[in-house]
C-alpha cells in the first residue's frame, strides 16, 4: 500500500507492507511471532536532514490488553517503554517495523494504528512545547479464532482517527502536546 502526505510544502510517501512473518529468527522477532504479521513502513521524503525528522506513533486495540479491547493503548518500542517518549520509531525518513507476538494462540483481536508524524523543531529550539502533527496514519492487525491466524491487511486511516487517540496520548505523555486535525 502506498500514502502521500504533506510536509514543509513538500509531497512525500510511505510504503507499507505487511504479510506473515514465517522466520521470526530471520527478523530476531520472538518465536509466538511466528505465523502473525509483520509490519514495514518506509518513508520517502524529499528534504535532507533535520527537514526529513519523522517519528512513529503506534496504539494497539487487542482483546488481551488491560481494557479487553475495549481501547487502543500507546505501544512504545519495548527498548523504551518506560522513556516517556510518544514516538516508537524516531530518525531521518523513520522505518516503522512490529512484529507482534503471542506465545497463546486463543481467539484474539489485535488492532493498531501506525501514524508518521512530526515534531517541528524549529518550535522546540524558540523553547515552545515538543508537539506532534500527524502526517498519515493507516491500520493493520490481526485474528485469532479456533486457532487460525487471519492477517487484516494495511487500510489508510482518515487522519482525523489521530483524534480518536489524543486523550490517550495526552494523559500518558504529559510533557508533549498532541496537535487535533
Amino acid at each position: 500500500m502506498e500514502l502521500e502526505f504533506t510536509w514543509d510544502d513538500h509531497r512525500g510517501h510511505v510504503s507499507v507492507d505487511c504479510r506473515t512473518n514465517h522466520d521470526p529468527a530471520e527478523i530476531g522477532a520472538l518465536p509466538g511471532s511466528d505465523g502473525l504479521p509483520t509490519c514495514i513502513a518506509t518513508v520517502e521524503f524529499p528534504n535532507l536532514g533535520y527537514r526529513a525528522m519523522f517519528g512513529w506513533v503506534q496504539l494497539v486495540r487487542s482483546s488481551d490488553n488491560s481494557s479487553g479491547g475495549a481501547e487502543f493503548e500507546a505501544d512504545p518500542f519495548v527498548l523504551f517503554g518506560d522513556a516517556p517518549n510518544p514516538y516508537c520509531w524516531y530518525g531521518l525518513n523513520p522505518t516503522l517495523f512490529d512484529a507482534p507476538s503471542r506465545s497463546d494462540r486463543g481467539d484474539m483481536d489485535w488492532e493498531a494504528h501506525s501514524f508518521l508524524a512530526t515534531t517541528p523543531l524549529e518550535e522546540v529550539m524558540a523553547w515552545q512545547p515538543r508537539r506532534i502533527i500527524p502526517l498519515v496514519g493507516f491500520a493493520w492487525g490481526f485474528e485469532i479464532a479456533g486457532g487460525e491466524v487471519r492477517i487484516r491487511p494495511a487500510e489508510a486511516l482518515s487522519l482525523s482517527r489521530w483524534n480518536d487517540h489524543t486523550p490517550i496520548l495526552r494523559a500518558r505523555y504529559g510533557m508533549w502536546t498532541f496537535a487535533d486535525v
